[in-house]
């Protein structure tokens, strides 16, 4: 048997009163209130705008963004007069799309417009001097950033001591200090509960587009173009699917299966996703399929490719660049698998343990810059650590890529180890870098004490998020249809996860060339599911009984349509029992003297119990002694510490019926909560029947702090009562351990027995 994935699963908290409204208000099943409520839908109206985003009202954008009519104006007076405009784009699928989106429409409005994109690999990121000195040269008057400039603060004052006018269009993180452009457009300038909030790049270029073609009257045959490249650049950034962004992308998901755009219709022709009837495109889709070959291009080629192949209104020439996309996605494929693999064949020649050391920091002479970032990702998603991956520039710098976990902060540790780098930029779950060579091993030191002020030992290993956990009999076309209501999925509308509990594996087997994934057919009471495991070839065969979690997606085949689950995750199925102790007396409580002074003093049966007990000599008394666990009533118990609760003290009592009890103060050793979590999968691996008390015991651990760590796992540990995080319940019981016997004396009066 292989080894199953090392997760955590997290069922992310909700208001069970919220849930029940949800429930009442909207005749929904539980399952779907629980995922409304995760996704920030806590009331009927915010469930139905989420759902209907056409019927959402949104503000005139000139009410938004206080610079729209100065650039509108400023792009109506440069037309007019024919002044040159240059767009300075970026290499990714957004700034890509962007520039596409506003080339395209300022050609139609008139102007006398081009662009330029920096070098991935020579220049990096946005505009910059060199671009600023060649525009002036060429005699433009006015520069457009699209996806960049909110930053460059020196590139445009040098444009602005030049006399050339520059507007900024950007939804990047707002500096400090803006630079001097006469206009500036940023999402991230408005109120963050504004619908315009989350826009990408392309969203805001989308409506300075559209801003300025009604300004000119102009705007008709353009709306419809400009949202289906609006739309590819969104979902391909990986931008919110919330807000306004939710009600464009779902729009244009419509419309792009017969896009009167040939470059969008030769790509997906090239990528095979061209509808056969003409519905709505999936994101899937776009994400997947479109945008891996946008962005491959940005990565590894010459992103004029795509914004020729976006702007071009020739068949033959939009199939000639479709199939160079194609062509370098494939490559891109290679160089990531091959990344990859080197990476992973070196962290296991290394030994490398997540849990040891907290963040995984990696760099190799010889990977290609342009595909490390996705490499990064899916480290991640194998290791469960923040992920730090780079290569040499040249024999002195290093340049990389940051992929992390939601506890962890990417430019918050870019800005505490900053002194040490070139080059920082980055948001929450990603970034980039550059550095001295010589200063990786003081990094790589530094970015671990960083990430052991924000995690915990359990956030070390990868996360599954479920939203609510089903059998297999809710399983309908009816709840699926109600899930795909949903779409478009995305970044903070991901798609759906469920878990089911106590599946059996009837059938499996790898599929794939090289055996990489896995098809399986899945039962539970008596339902039957076909699942599908993509990259899981490593841990096949999977035990017979367990519980899964998943997705759902719509597979046809021989022109029927099956409902079927892409596995996210897979645990071994576990019940569980704490046995109730029966009444007992209650005894005296004392405090322990040495056990030279008491034992002499002692007759009849004695039960010693406790962490590192000793074993009593036999001249030191003529009683029964007993250890830990006893064969007879004991009319004396003595405690060398603490059970690990008050259920084991209370099972202790029962059995033993002692008169006096006497309390020491032993201190258990607790093992690392990362050994402790590593113990608990192996038991798991042996049985999926426990007996919380037993197991508890074996760790010197209380219950609830078992159930704390099966939780952390994923297991619901339904009709346990609340439990804290594992941090926490150690916390607490620690303080259990250090009760006294008067303590215990007040406690014992509260269980009600006699």
């Amino acid at each position: 048997m292989g080894a199953l994935p090392h997760q955590r699963w997290v069922f992310p908290p909700i208001d069970p009163e919220s849930c029940d409204a949800l429930i009442r208000a909207l005749g929904c099943t539980p399952s779907l209130a629980e995922i409304y409520l995760r996704r920030g839908l806590t009331t009927p109206e915010a469930v139905q705008a989420f759902l209907e985003p056409e019927t959402l009202e949104l503000p005139p954008p000139n009410t938004v963004f206080p610079d729209l009519d100065l650039a509108v104006e400023l792009l109506q007076r440069a037309i007019a007069r024919g002044d040159k405009i240059t767009i300075c784009g970026d290499y990714d699928a957004d700034g890509m799309t962007s520039t596409a989106l506003l080339l395209r429409a300022l050609r139609h409005l008139g102007a006398d417009i081009d662009y330029e994109i920096p070098s991935r690999m020579q220049e990096g990121y946005g505009i910059n001097e060199r671009i600023v000195q060649d525009c002036y040269e060429r005699g433009v008057k006015l520069i457009l950033t699209v996806d960049n400039g909110i930053a460059a603060l020196q590139p445009i004052l040098k444009a602005r001591e030049l006399g050339l006018t520059v507007i900024v269009t950007d939804h990047h993180d707002v500096p400090a200090q803006l630079p001097p452009a006469h206009a500036i457009l940023n999402p991230k300038l408005v109120p963050p509960t504004s619908p315009y909030h989350t826009l990408a790049g392309v969203g805001m270029a989308y409506t300075l587009a559209l801003s300025l073609a009604q300004r000119l009257g102009k705007w008709r045959q353009l709306v419809r173009p400009l949202r289906e490249l609006c739309t590819l650049g969104t979902i391909a950034d990986l931008a919110p699917l919330t807000g306004v962004n939710r009600r464009w992308v779902k729009q244009g998901l419509q419309t792009i299966p017969t896009s009167s755009l040939v470059g969008v219709q030769a790509l997906m022709q090239m990528a095979g996703c061209l509808p056969e009837q003409e519905t709505s495109l999936k994101p899937t889709a776009v994400g997947f399929r479109l945008g891996p070959r946008i962005n491959a291009i940005g990565r590894i080629g010459d992103p004029q490719v795509v914004i020729e192949l976006l702007t071009t209104d020739d068949p033959a020439r939009a199939q000639e660049l479709a199939a160079l996309c194609e062509e370098t996605n494939r490559r891109r494929q290679e160089l990531c698998a091959e990344i990859e693999a080197q990476a992973i064949a070196h962290l296991e020649a290394s030994g490398f343990d997540p849990q040891q050391e907290w963040v995984l920091v990696i760099v190799q002479p010889g990977w290609h810059h342009g595909v490390i970032g996705i490499v990064a990702s899916r480290l991640v998603e194998r290791y469960g650590v923040p992920v730090f991956i780079g290569t040499y520039e040249d024999e002195t710098t290093i340049r990389g890529s940051i992929r992390s976990i939601p506890e962890c902060h990417v430019f918050e540790a870019l800005e505490a180890t900053k002194d040490l780098l070139l080059k920082y930029g980055g948001h929450r779950a990603a970034g980039g870098f550059s550095l001295r060579a010589e200063h990786l091993a003081a990094w790589r030191d530094r970015l671990r004490a960083f990430a052991q002020t924000c995690l915990q030992p359990e956030d070390l290993c990868p996360l599954v998020t479920i939203d609510a956990e089903v059998s297999f009999d809710q399983l309908t076309w009816d709840f699926y249809a109600q899930v795909e209501q949903l779409q478009p999925f995305g970044s903070e509308n991901p798609q759906p996860v469920f878990c089911s509990r106590g599946v059996r594996i009837l059938e499996q087997a790898p599929m794939g060339q090289q055996g990489e994934h896995l098809k399986l057919t899945l039962e539970q009471n008596g339902r039957r599911m076909i699942a599908k495991a993509w990259r899981w070839g490593q841990f096949f065969p999977l035990p017979t009984t367990v519980d899964v979690a998943y997705a759902l997606t719509a597979h046809t085949w021989n022109g029927e349509t099956y409902v079927e689950l892409e596995l996210k995750g897979v645990k071994p199925s576990l019940t569980w029992h704490v046995p109730e102790p029966p009444n007992h007396p209650l005894p005296r409580w004392q405090s322990l003297p040495p056990l030279t002074t008491l034992l002499p003093q002692l007759r009849d049966h004695i039960l010693l119990y406790g962490y590192g007990r000793p074993d009593v000599p036999a001249n030191l008394t003529t009683a029964t002694i007993h250890y830990d666990r006893p064969r007879d009533r004991c009319r004396t118990l003595i405690l060398w510490s603490l059970p690990p609760s008050s259920t084991h003290l209370r099972w202790l009592l029962a059995i033993a019926q002692p008169e006096v009890v006497y309390v020491g103060c032993q201190q258990p050793a607790i093992a690392a909560v990362t050994t402790l979590i590593l113990s608990i999968q192996r038991h798991l691996k042996e049985t999926s029947s426990l007996n919380l008390l037993a197991l508890s015991q074996t760790y010197w651990i209380a219950p609830c702090t078992l159930v704390a760590i099966l939780r952390h796992l994923g297991y619901s540990c339904e009709g346990f009562a609340p439990t804290l995080s594992i941090t926490e319940e150690l916390a607490r019981l620690q303080r259990w351990y250090q009760l006294q016997a008067k303590d215990l004396a007040r406690l014992a009066q509260t269980w009600g027995t006699s």
